[in-house]
């Protein structure tokens, strides 16, 4: 069974959350930044008015060239306030998506609490990247990316957290266990990896032709696609009383994370949070 916070706890981390969220957005608008809201956030926004009730993050999605000005101005204007975390900063760091960290917080989830990163109560960005117009250099683009982001997990990551258990999670466990130590031996730049996992994301940033962009390192690669005619122009819906910017047509991306009962609550062993190892409020 998945854990899931006090009421108390819940309210003061998804406060915190919406604070760093207005900053976000007063950056994003101050520098003309595009930015949308996606995944779980923006389900939350549609189906809950904010916040799935026991959802503990805030996933926002920025095309690559907004994403990179908009990290650079956090570190020369907001650095006593955050700190950027993503792999390009800690070589530790095994994802491909970067957290905006409230400093003088802590939050260690689970899986990642060997790993030597100074991880903080956080925003989670996503850049995204264009897709190939052509179908088979797509899918090649897509298996890259999926793949070495997958290799950076289990560089960093021996055991990683699974959604499930039982016989068939133990095996899976055992293999994880044995790529790690292989690519220990045989991978020991981590920023090697990441380098890799980045040219695929990136690949055809500069075709003129690309009608789709896209995450494609999550658990699935197709979770994160959008159809630039389906993203743009952008709308805004209310997410807990703040205006923020979503996707013109959500509805493919919520069907591919969700499925197309997306509007049902899950029942409650199949909700997940990031429900932390550590957590410390700031003062």
């Amino acid at each position: 069974m998945p854990k899931f916070y006090d009421p108390e706890t819940l309210a003061k981390l998804q406060g915190i959350l919406l604070r760093m969220l207005k900053d976000f957005i007063e950056i994003c608008e101050k520098h003309n930044l595009t930015y949308f809201g996606i995944a779980g956030t923006t389900l939350g926004a549609i189906r809950h008015g904010g916040f799935i009730p026991w959802d503990d993050d805030i996933d926002i999605g920025l095309p690559r060239k907004d994403f990179e000005k908009f990290l650079d101005i956090v570190e020369s204007e907001y650095g006593e306030r955050y700190r950027i975390v993503n792999t390009e900063h800690y070589e530790d760091y095994p994802l491909m998506t970067t957290r905006m960290c409230l400093k003088g917080s802590v939050f260690r989830e689970e899986a990642l609490k060997d790993i030597r990163v100074p991880f903080g109560i956080f925003l989670d960005l996503y850049p995204f990247d264009q897709v190939s117009s052509d179908p088979k250099k797509a899918k090649k683009q897509a298996r890259d990316a999926w793949f070495w982001s997958k290799i950076m997990i289990l560089r960093s990551v021996p055991h990683p957290v699974l959604g499930f258990s039982g016989w068939k999670a133990k095996v899976i466990q055992a293999i994880c266990g044995m790529a790690h130590c292989f690519l220990k031996v045989f991978y020991r730049s981590k920023y090697r990896i990441y380098q890799k996992t980045y040219e695929a994301e990136t690949r055809f940033n500069k075709e003129k032709e690309a009608d789709t962009i896209a995450f494609l390192c999550d658990t699935k690669p197709d979770w994160n696609v959008f159809k630039k005619s389906d993203l743009y122009p952008l709308q805004t819906i209310s997410f807990e009383g703040i205006d923020m910017k979503f996707p013109r047509n959500y509805k493919p991306s919520l069907v591919a994370l969700y499925g197309e009962d997306y509007m049902t609550p899950p029942p409650e062993e199949k909700r997940k949070t990031h429900y932390p190892y550590r957590l410390k409020f700031p003062k």
